[in-house]
């Protein structure tokens, strides 16, 4: 199952709860999130090598979402760990499988919510993400 799979499946009105459940503190920016959830069901996806993890990790004593990417066919040792891809273009995102390990522990609506949250970390356009990048 792919990303795109998943948002093309869901409403936002289902995945904006949840988004909020799980980080209150988007509230202020939600129709950002809304926007880009938007425009990801009329994306194409393309084809990639990798696929979506998502784990929940503790820090001390907090917790937090880490989304990360993994090579299907890893050729290195390097490949063989998560991977950051917050920068990843967002039609690779939509091609991206979902990990087997992430479905059997989050629901639907939280795997879309934490990759949308993942996706737009630095900005709510590709083109302010690249801006960021190229800094």
């Amino acid at each position: 199952m792919t990303l795109k799979e998943l948002v093309q499946n869901h409403t936002w009105k289902k995945v904006s709860a949840k988004f909020l459940e799980i980080y209150p503190e988007a509230e202020e920016n939600i129709k950002g999130y809304e926007m880009v959830f938007e425009r990801l069901k009329k994306m194409q996806p393309e084809e990639t090598n990798f696929a979506i993890i998502i784990t929940k990790e503790t820090d001390e004593d907090d917790d937090y979402f880490e989304v990360s990417g993994l090579h299907k066919h890893p050729k290195t040792k390097e490949e063989t760990y998560p991977q950051g891809i917050e920068f990843t273009p967002w039609t690779q995102w939509l091609g991206m499988d979902i990990y087997q390990e992430s479905l059997d522990n989050f629901s639907v609506q939280e795997i879309v919510v934490h990759c949308l949250y993942e996706m737009t970390f630095v900005g709510f356009s590709e083109e302010e993400i690249q801006k960021v990048l190229k800094r």
